[in-house]
């Protein structure tokens, strides 16, 4: 693709240098716009994920097009109050004098987005950087082309590209990217890449948010409710065919109630994909033959108790259930990231802990529980990104809370306000009178200044 992105980004430069998308009016207008582009292309976008990933239009909807919808209005509706500077207590010592924090955007900024959630995990963000006052390039992934043609449209449509552009393309695309002298880059995506990101990054000395993955455990006591556990681990772990950054990767189970459970698991997958899942047309498929194959190499048949089946002419796997897994079995090595779901077991709580502490911090983690202070003691012990207690995945369906990694899954957050502070630089300023100046400061330093010194600084 033959694209001048020094052209495009030093148009964007210029654009953010003038002042146009600074006014909070305007911001909210843009904001208001987008809504309407992406409300008039719904159908559109649908099917483009209908033809990438195999999703149903209600689960394009109410995964991507709706919670991308839900973040614009709710910014629409806080940005003014985002954006207003802060006034802070001004210390004696400092009198007379008036302390406060502005918010500022970056300028422009660089939005790199995966191809799991291709329309998601492209506009939320994007939402986020133009509430704050920021220009933007958005550069989605090539696995999802047909989505990402129709982001493209949505944000020519939206906005002037000096003020917010598409660029297509692959790694030749996001290498020469990652050379420019943006002022805050996005990311979300696998570790790996996370880390050229970031390398790249450090170079310019440009800040980052990296949104990445992990090994997302899920703990199922035995004081759980199994049905509804059952229920909404099966949701959130076959949801997009397991192509869910957030999605629970491993179950641990207590030992006392593995049978239960795993029967539980057998009957709601029955219940919420039919008999033969892949005879159902709402379950989608796996991005590329590639991970496909990656995906059919962690099962391992002699644990299989559910599922296993696949269609490699339509990149399918049925939702697959592995008992009598450990740490050493192959799909416990790397985030599976499909629709494989291992059950593990554990008996002692300190041991659990220790064991999920061992490994890279996850970018979610789930307990299924009806002992609140096992709930706490996990929540405080483990360390991961955000999580649900007796539930899976919702903690994203909020902009009231931000989400992001930690560790090895991340870092920086967004979503609401978290959202707005990602892609704002607070500016501490203190306004100082004129017309009155403490000597205290100056030298000569004596004794009777060092007695008021310390009136103000103890």
């Amino acid at each position: 693709m033959n694209v001048n992105f020094s052209e495009i980004l030093e148009k964007q430069k210029k654009y953010f240098e003038s002042g146009a998308t600074l006014p909070v009016d305007a911001r909210i207008a843009a904001l208001k716009k987008l809504k309407g582009v992406i409300l008039s292309r719904e159908e559109e976008i649908c099917a483009a994920l209908k033809e990438d990933l195999g999703k149903s239009s209600y689960e394009s909807y109410m995964c991507e097009v709706g919670m991308t919808l839900a973040e614009i209005s709710y910014m629409i509706k806080h940005t003014r109050a985002f954006a207003c500077t802060k006034t802070v207590p001004t210390p004696m010592s400092q009198a007379i004098a008036k302390s406060y924090v502005k918010k500022s955007p970056y300028g422009c900024v660089l939005i790199m987005s995966p191809w799991n959630y291709p329309f998601m995990l492209a506009m939320e963000p994007l939402v986020d950087a133009v509430a704050a006052g920021n220009t933007a390039i958005v550069k989605p992934s090539a696995y999802s082309p047909a989505t990402s043609a129709v982001l493209a449209k949505v944000i020519a449509e939206a906005f002037a590209p000096e003020h917010v552009t598409t660029v297509l393309g692959g790694r030749a695309e996001n290498s020469a990217l990652l050379d420019m002298p943006f002022d805050k880059i996005f990311f979300t995506g696998s570790v790996a890449v996370g880390k050229e990101v970031m390398r790249h990054a450090a170079e310019r000395l440009i800040p980052v948010t990296l949104e990445l993955g992990g090994k997302s455990p899920c703990i199922v006591d035995k004081t759980a409710n199994i049905a509804l556990a059952a229920r909404r681990i099966v949701f959130g772990k076959y949801l997009n065919c397991g192509q869910t950054c957030v999605a629970p990767d491993y179950i641990m189970v207590h030992a006392d109630v593995k049978d239960k459970f795993i029967e539980a698991v057998k009957e709601e997958i029955v219940k919420q994909f039919g008999k033969i899942p892949l005879e159902n047309p709402a379950y989608g498929k796996i991005i590329t033959r590639k991970h496909y194959d990656r995906l059919c190499g962690l099962i391992d048949e002699s644990k299989v108790v559910f599922g296993g089946e696949t269609e490699e002419d339509k990149l399918r796997i049925a939702p697959t259930v592995m008992d009598g897994v450990t740490r050493e079995d192959a799909v416990m090595g790397e985030e599976i990231f499909g629709p494989i779901m291992p059950v593990l077991t554990y008996t002692d709580e300190n041991a659990l802990i220790a064991d999920i502490n061992a490994h890279p911090h996850p970018l979610a983690f789930y307990v299924f529980t009806s002992d609140k202070a096992f709930a706490d003691r996990l929540t405080e012990r483990c360390a991961f990104g955000g999580g649900c207690i007796n539930d899976t995945i919702m903690h994203l369906a909020t902009s009231e809370m931000g989400f992001g990694g930690f560790g090895a899954s991340g870092m920086g957050s967004y979503h609401g306000r978290d959202g707005f502070d990602c892609f704002t630089h607070k500016k501490s300023i203190m306004d100082k009178s004129t017309r009155v100046d403490m000597a205290v400061r100056y030298q000569p330093y004596t004794k009777s200044k060092a007695k008021l010194l310390k009136m103000f600084l103890k």
